[in-house]
Order: C-alpha cells, then sequence, then structure tokens
C-alpha cells in the first residue's frame, strides 16, 4: 500500500479492500444472478488497516491476528461499504474474518 489510510480502526474491526467486484454475475448460458442471491459467498481482500483489538473482561488488550497487507477471506458483510478517495473499503470484526491466506 503506497499511502497511509487516512482512518484508523477501533477495537478488533479491520478495514479490508475487496479484490472482487460485486454485483449481478452473468453465467456463460446467460442467466443472470442478481447479488442478492450471492450473499453467502466468501470475500477476498487486502486488509488495509487494523484496530489495536478488543479488551477481555480484565482491561487486558487481545491484540488482533490479521496484519495490514495480508490477504484474507470474509462473508459480506449486511453493512454497505465506505467510500474513501472513491475506493470502497468494508469494515468487519475481527471474528469475521473466516480464513487468511
Amino acid at each position: 500500500m503506497a499511502k497511509k489510510f487516512p482512518l484508523q480502526p477501533l477495537g478488533d474491526r479491520i478495514v479490508v479492500q475487496p479484490s472482487e467486484k460485486e454485483g449481478e454475475k452473468r453465467l456463460a448460458s446467460g442467466i443472470i444472478i442478481p447479488e442478492a442471491v450471492n450473499k453467502e459467498k466468501l470475500l477476498k481482500g487486502e486488509v488495509i488497516a487494523v484496530g489495536p483489538g478488543r479488551r477481555n473482561d480484565e482491561g487486558k488488550r487481545i491484540p488482533v491476528e490479521v496484519k495490514t497487507g495480508g490477504t484474507v477471506f470474509f462473508k459480506k458483510p449486511w453493512d454497505e461499504p465506505i467510500k474513501v478517495n472513491d475506493i470502497e473499503y468494508y469494515i468487519v470484526s475481527e471474528s469475521e474474518i473466516l480464513l487468511i491466506a
């Protein structure tokens, strides 16, 4: 990443830039599958920024396991992506990350 991300996520939140373009899919047969049908698909993305981690019951910080620049797989969040400098990003909790590549 050439520039530092201008926003700092809090807690165990992670900023991910999806590497796949979302929306409807067109099959070779010409059938169009709308995005709504494809909600359970795992998305792949690059970790852009990482929060400091959540706190446990004793107040100690539990660091996040993913690192900036890493590739992760996650389920599409219900929240809409945010746009920063015309680039879309998702803000996800560490528990929503399913795989690290």
